[in-house]
């Protein structure tokens, strides 16, 4: 084994005992302790339906999102060739964030529930997929990466005021619950496993799509022209990226919200251990972002006893990404 090939070796290992630690971690320990054992032989029954009902669909919903987000921080970074290009540039977090916003707001939303508000906000976030790519493609159908990025910020920018708007026409009630959703929250108690399982097979689905292009990724970081000399069309690759990263997106924000950087802090954070090659890269942000993300849930529901209330994990992401966005673009400017 050479000596890449046994770091990545150890990067993945560690990172498979992290994750087993952390989601051991976040089934033991919350605002409450709880007893493992005794929940998973039934022999304590309140401990067995905290650890059903609360515990697990959680962990299971977090590590599902950061493995999303991250997957598709690191695809879009690569295709945009941009280092600091977050999964929510786009567009579909605002389409998913004003569908789910809307479906609290409809009559139905008293019968649908969470289910109803989960689909409102995937069903947006791929209208506003459709927007974009539509609206960024030049006249030989080819997508203008700036453009991506252009129509993406003006579209989240148009949801935010149609939903800052929504909240003041509401009751302070649903106004707050809007809030809660909007920052980004892995409470359990708001959602089921439908939901859970109808994202878990879209990002199944999207995660696989990706890695069958990981060596086209590879190709297109050499240049597009270098690309199409062996082969690779990047056209065609850059609307599989756009279609099944954006999918991860909007999987992702309609069960749990708005969750920013964790997209752009494992991608880099990979990177600088085991170097660019997507094949090792693409699985080891699936597999790092769910445990970063486990993580910081856990951090929120531990510290619950100290501030007497539970963050939403969006919250805690953007304290650590906003400053690590700034570093990286500090040191982005340096090298130019």
């Amino acid at each position: 084994m050479t000596g890449g090939g046994h770091r990545r070796f150890l990067f993945f290992a560690v990172g498979i005992a992290s994750l087993a630690g952390a989601v051991f971690l976040s089934l033991t320990f919350g605002a409450t302790s709880l007893d493992l054992g005794a929940a998973i032989s039934g022999v304590n029954g309140s401990d067995r339906l905290v650890l059903l009902y609360e515990r697990l669909p959680r962990t299971f919903l977090a590590a599902l999102v950061g493995a999303s987000l991250s997957t598709a921080g690191l695809v879009f970074q690569a295709i945009l060739a941009n280092p600091l290009a977050d999964p929510f540039i786009i567009g579909v977090a605002g389409g998913a964030a004003l569908g789910g916003t809307l479906a609290m707001l409809l009559p139905f939303a008293a019968f649908a529930g969470q289910v109803g508000v989960s689909l409102s906000s995937f069903v947006f976030a791929i209208g506003a997929i459709a927007l974009t790519y539509r609206l960024s493609r030049d006249r030989t159908g080819r997508i203008r990466t700036y453009e991506v990025l252009l129509i993406g910020v003006v579209f989240n920018a148009f949801a935010s005021a149609v939903i800052m708007f929504l909240k003041t026409v509401v009751r302070a009630e649903k106004a707050q619950e809007m809030l809660l959703w909007l920052m980004g929250t892995l409470s359990s108690d708001i959602r089921g496993w439908d939901s859970l399982s109808v994202a878990a097979i879209i990002s199944a689905v999207a995660m696989t799509v990706l890695y069958s292009v990981t060596p086209a990724l590879n190709a297109l970081s050499l240049g597009e022209e270098d690309a199409a000399s062996v082969g690779v069309d990047p056209g065609r690759v850059t609307r599989i990226v756009f279609v099944a990263g954006s999918l991860l997106v909007a999987a992702a924000v309609s069960v749990a919200g708005l969750i920013g950087f964790v997209g752009l802090i494992v991608p880099h954070a990979v990177r600088a251990v085991i170097g660019s090659d997507h094949r090792a890269t693409l699985p080891a942000c699936a597999l790092y972002g769910a445990t970063f993300l486990i993580l910081a849930d856990l951090a929120t529901r531990v510290l619950f006893p100290v501030f007497e209330t539970e963050a939403p994990v969006g919250v805690l992401t953007a304290l650590i990404g906003g400053p690590m966005f700034v570093y990286l673009l500090k040191r982005g400017g340096r090298r130019t």
